[in-house]
């Protein structure tokens, strides 16, 4: 029985980081955005409707720092970056779509009585 305590209290620890990571405004639309591949920052900017220049950067840089984007720099006049999900990345928006998926259902409207 312990054991089983022990595991759901690892197990919860390990959501909760996870959600920390994932869950600061705007580093899930940003992922979303991910999903279509390899993104120049304007693209990323066009997606998310609402995100300011400096917080896309910013959740662009963190995003990459937990290894789920990976920024890259194509050599050419000018110069281009791209920023594209990596296999964790992919991963991590393949988990979270069906919570996307259930905020639409429940969430897409106002509730009647509200």
């Amino acid at each position: 029985m312990s054991q089983d305590i022990q595991v759901a209290g690892s197990s919860c620890a390990v959501f909760r980081r996870t959600l920390e990571r994932v869950g600061q405004r705007w580093s899930g639309a940003v992922l979303f955005a991910a999903v279509g591949g390899a993104r120049r920052f304007s693209e990323y900017r066009r997606t998310v409707e609402g995100i300011s220049d400096r917080m896309l950067a910013l959740r662009l840089k963190e995003l990459e720092r937990d290894g789920f984007i990976v920024r890259e720099v194509i050599p050419s006049t000018p110069v281009q970056v791209l920023y594209r999900p990596t296999p964790a990345g992919v991963e991590l928006i393949a988990a979270l779509q069906p919570l996307a998926e259930w905020g639409h259902k429940h969430l897409a409207e106002p509730p009647e009585n509200a």
